[in-house]
């Protein structure tokens, strides 16, 4: 473990902390659906209210359909802390199996498929790599100077953790706009991260989008030292690699093709998608959107492209398209959590043995919980 040099954290690259997560073994690799299918539904129902399994709205339909609930991560780790079963099985990535086991009892324990579903975006701003870039911050800004650290939900425990440390919190995508509030109402600068596009948009919600200046950690001199004192929204270069691929040419795509068409993206998207786009919103609103549409209506869907596959198959009345094709808009990383795997961890817990343990470290979580609390007040 390593010392943080500005708050009294010490953690690791994610790279070494999830090391110790197990493959899936040779037997499990080649099953069939239907066979898979009967296995899951055997175990589930052994189980029973000792389990319960979440699938990201990113998941696949194989996923999907095995799920006591489907929703987006902090959701869905409600859900899980609602459901008090003794076992959580996150189809998720990483960061999210870490907050599900922020925000439930101790008594559960959360479990991820798979060791390789972790979200690169989360990986952008490793803690040890903020807490450097930290310390140059501070130290090219006055001394009567606050910044207030923000990080998005999809960022690793020990991140959420810092930002707590040094006087921030936690937002989502919905609630970015009044994260930024708080920030500007208990310091003088934000910085976000990891997202440099979510931090982008809402600073253009707030009518703030000529404050902003990004921050590259891998070429902290290319940022000129009087933009970070002038500018009062830092911005951390990261980035989703899904909801970056879209461009405005696959907007007036739709357009042309669909006149009649709505487009709807994630405001992790760039902000001429998003200005380009009728509607942005978080994966919730974005099916709030079309539970909500009436029939005939068409709406393209600027997010992962299983999204808008289960929107399509859960409401045929309405015409749902993805925005781009399937290799614009898969998540590799979601695509790790094979159903086979799931089969595998569900068959573990039938025999009494727990595989892929998420679980943060006390101090850490705390931290990181104080973070996500500050995110609840400012929800009033």
């Amino acid at each position: 473990m390593n010392e943080m040099e500005t708050a009294d954290l010490e953690t690791d690259l994610s790279l070494f902390k999830y090391d110790h997560l197990e493959q899936l073994p040779p037997a499990y690799r080649t099953l069939e659906e239907t066979e898979r299918s009967d296995r899951i539904a055997a175990a589930k129902a052994e189980l029973g209210d000792d389990v319960v399994v979440l699938g990201h709205n990113y998941q696949r339909r194989e996923i999907v359909e095995h799920a006591d609930f489907i929703g987006d991560s902090y959701g869905l780790s409600k859900r899980a802390a609602e459901a008090d079963a003794e076992y959580v099985i996150f189809a998720g990535v990483t960061f999210m199996a870490e907050s599900a086991d922020i925000i439930t009892d101790d008594d559960q324990t959360v479990l991820l498929p798979s060791m390789e579903a972790s979200c690169p975006m989360a990986g952008m701003a490793e803690a040890l790599q903020v807490d450097a870039a930290w310390a140059e911050l501070t130290a090219v800004v006055d001394d009567d100077t606050e910044i207030v650290p923000i990080t998005y939900m999809n960022s690793y425990a020990d991140l959420k953790a810092f930002c707590a440390e040094q006087g921030g919190l936690v937002c989502t995508s919905s609630n970015a706009h009044r994260a930024f509030e708080y920030a500007f109402e208990n310091g003088d600068k934000v910085l976000f991260l990891p997202d440099k596009h979510l931090g982008t948009n809402t600073a253009h919600r707030l009518d703030q989008g000529d404050e902003t200046v990004e921050w590259d950690p891998w070429d902290a001199e290319g940022t000129d030292a009087s933009e970070i004192r002038e500018n009062d929204i830092l911005l951390w270069d990261g980035y989703c690699q899904v909801h970056e691929r879209f461009r405005v040419e696959h907007v007036e795509q739709i357009r042309d093709d669909h006149p009649d068409a709505n487009v709807i993206v994630h405001p992790e998207c760039r902000r001429e998608v998003v200005a380009a786009a009728d509607e942005a919103g978080s994966t919730a609103t974005i099916r709030e959107t079309v539970e909500n549409a009436d029939p005939g209506d068409t709406w393209a869907i600027g997010t992962e492209i299983h999204l808008a596959n289960h929107l399509a198959r859960w409401h045929p009345e309405v015409n749902v398209l993805p925005l781009c094709g399937d290799a614009c808009m898969d998540c590799n990383a979601m695509r790790q959590i094979d159903p086979n795997y799931l089969t595998w961890v569900l068959e573990g817990l039938v025999e009494g043995r727990e595989r892929n343990v998420i679980e943060v470290a006390p101090e850490e979580k705390a931290r990181a919980e104080l973070a996500l609390e500050r995110m609840l007040e400012i929800q009033g």
